[in-house]
């Protein structure tokens, strides 16, 4: 080879990529903030993976779609803006589309980038082909389809507005093969603004009003579009005012559970307490929350057409709501808590003695449950927990769908966010979305609690947390079987168990082989040890699982 050869050939190496189309994607992204990206592979959007190579935002590479599409999900629920997962066509779309169901029913903010097959390929069921509209267009607020090279970065900010507009929720944007490789000639577009809503002066003055003739005001806290600091001022109303705070299902960590003003939260399995109370308020403030079916007890609690409730939301059709409706304020969370982050209402000896009532109820609940001793086989998760909380100064758990979700709740709650969920009962989500909570805040107390029914789906990401060196605690509960759905079939066909039964491999072996710490608990005695060295290891850096064996007829705390 001559010199001037050389030279050339080591000049055409140095020079930049020309820029095409997957170059201009992931420049945008930079240009909003993403943070990291959540992928698994495929041919049909390498010029993407291409252009991710030269901007710094961090590829995570997982090991299935579905837990790629979680954790993006999970980002979304965390920080209030849209977690992004890129997968390919077909197989891989049809993988991740459980996260997207979560998004959609959660309300969470994300944008799942899909690779296609070329255009001049369409309609003749060609590798992989399938149709992104006929698939996500009844589960995801927009699908956008890019066929314009030029248009690339305006479809990028186009999907991040509609994400986080009004009622969050995900967003598909397809890639055809040919058009992520094209020479993209058009301009880098910045994030686009969203309207967060506004608290006009008669609707504070209507909210405040109602709840200082109320002698059994509620607010009820939940849903998307909160900050720390929109929480904080909700707390600090809440607590100057004597005012209660129930949460919805899984929206722990609006308000602390040692605030005098914490009632509990509405969930499955979860103390009568709160129905009681929203069924018995004669005010009622959702903020974010949602009156479906989970918070009304199936559509029954709260159906007087002459309750008094007012809605703080900002999707205009407020979708998924049922019962009266006395007042709608379009507003966010984070708008309502500045409106009334420092009203005052005159002081009511009958509302005073209501929180205090219910919030005393409440902490004797929890405490009442973890004096039980839930098991006469096997280990108490009830104690696990306990010592695991004894431990933490202020964790955040994630935990996916089954009976043992519910042992979240004897976790505390110091601030939010304190919990990532899914509230449509989606399993697989726990390890991904503690994986996605220990990247995003390296230095918070993440636990997650899976049943075992749930570990082997999307438990592999553990490999994921190993190679990103992602530390968090994983609490495994084995009661060997589906404990939700043998509960219900105990309740409707008493003693005839049926298709719910597994047999487990030993998980803390499995962590181990993931490159983890694993302990195996199966006596009381067994628990303290086990907790020590596990967090011990989380602190080390390292992911930590304890394998608890439990009495599987306890399907509750």
């Amino acid at each position: 080879m001559t010199t001037s050869t050389l030279q050339h050939t080591t000049r055409a190496q140095d020079a930049p990529p020309a820029m095409h189309v997957g170059r201009a994607i992931a420049a945008s992204l930079e240009l909003h903030g993403v943070q990291r990206v959540f992928s698994v592979p495929g041919e049909s959007y390498l010029a993407l993976l291409d252009g991710l190579h030269d901007v710094a935002i961090p590829n995570v590479v997982c090991r299935h779609e579905g837990g790629a599409a979680y954790m993006a999900e999970a980002t979304g629920k965390l920080t209030g803006t849209p977690g992004v997962a890129m997968v390919t066509r077909g197989p891989g779309a049809a993988n991740a589309f459980v996260a997207v169901h979560v998004a959609w029913q959660d309300a969470s903010p994300m944008v799942l980038f899909v690779g296609l097959i070329p255009v001049a390929d369409r309609g003749r069921d060609a590798f992989q082909e399938f149709d992104p509209n006929g698939w996500f267009g009844s589960q995801a607020k927009r699908v956008l389809v890019l066929d314009a090279p030029e248009r690339a970065s305006e479809v990028v900010a186009e999907a991040f507005r509609i994400a986080r507009s009004g009622r969050p929720g995900p967003v598909i944007v397809g890639l055809p093969e040919d058009v992520v490789a094209a020479p993209f000639t058009g301009e880098l577009r910045a994030r686009l603004p969203v309207a967060r809503g506004a608290v006009a002066d008669d609707d504070r003055e209507a909210i405040l009003d109602a709840l200082a003739g109320a002698e059994r005001p509620l607010l009820l806290v939940g849903g998307e579009g909160w900050t720390p600091e929109a929480a904080k001022a909700v707390q600090g109303f809440a607590e100057r005012n004597r005012l209660p705070v129930l949460q919805e299902w899984h929206a722990t960590g609006r308000i602390p559970t040692d605030s005098p003003s914490f009632v509990g939260q509405l969930a499955f399995g979860g103390p009568p307490e709160g129905m009681r109370m929203l069924e018995d308020a004669d005010v009622l403030v959702t903020v974010g929350a949602v009156l479906n079916d989970v918070t009304t007890g199936s559509y029954v609690a709260r159906q007087n057409a002459d309750a008094r409730t007012i809605v703080v939301s900002l999707d205009p059709e407020l979708r998924g709501g049922s019962g009266a409706l006395s007042r709608h304020v379009l507003a966010s969370p984070e708008t309502f808590a500045k409106a009334i982050a420092d009203a005052a209402l005159p002081e009511h000896a009958r509302r005073s003695a209501w929180t205090a009532q219910h919030h005393d109820r409440v902490v004797a609940e929890r405490l009442d449950w973890s004096a039980r001793a839930d098991g006469r086989r096997g280990a108490s998760m009830t104690r696990l927990i306990d010592a695991v909380a004894e431990r933490l100064r202020d964790p955040l758990v994630t935990v996916g769908a089954g009976n043992h979700s519910a042992w979240a709740q004897l976790l505390p709650s110091v601030r939010y966010p304190a919990e990532l969920a899914t509230r449509n009962g989606s399993m697989g989500y726990s390890v991904p979305a503690a994986l996605a909570a220990a990247l995003e805040d390296p230095n918070r107390e993440v636990v997650t609690i899976v049943g075992d029914g749930e570990l082997l789906m999307n438990g592999q990401e553990l490999a994921t947390a190993a190679q990103e060196g992602a530390a968090f605690l994983v609490i495994a509960m084995d009661n060997g079987q589906y404990g939700t759905i043998r509960s219900h079939q105990e309740r409707y066909y008493p003693g005839r168990v049926s298709g719910t039964q597994l047999t487990n491999p030993d998980f803390a072996a499995l962590a181990r082989a993931y490159g983890g710490h694993g302990e195996t608990v199966r006596a009381d005695g067994e628990i303290d040890g086990a907790v020590t060295r596990a967090l011990a290891a989380v602190e080390e850096g390292r992911c930590a699982l304890i394998h608890i064996v439990v009495d599987p007829d306890i399907l509750l705390p």
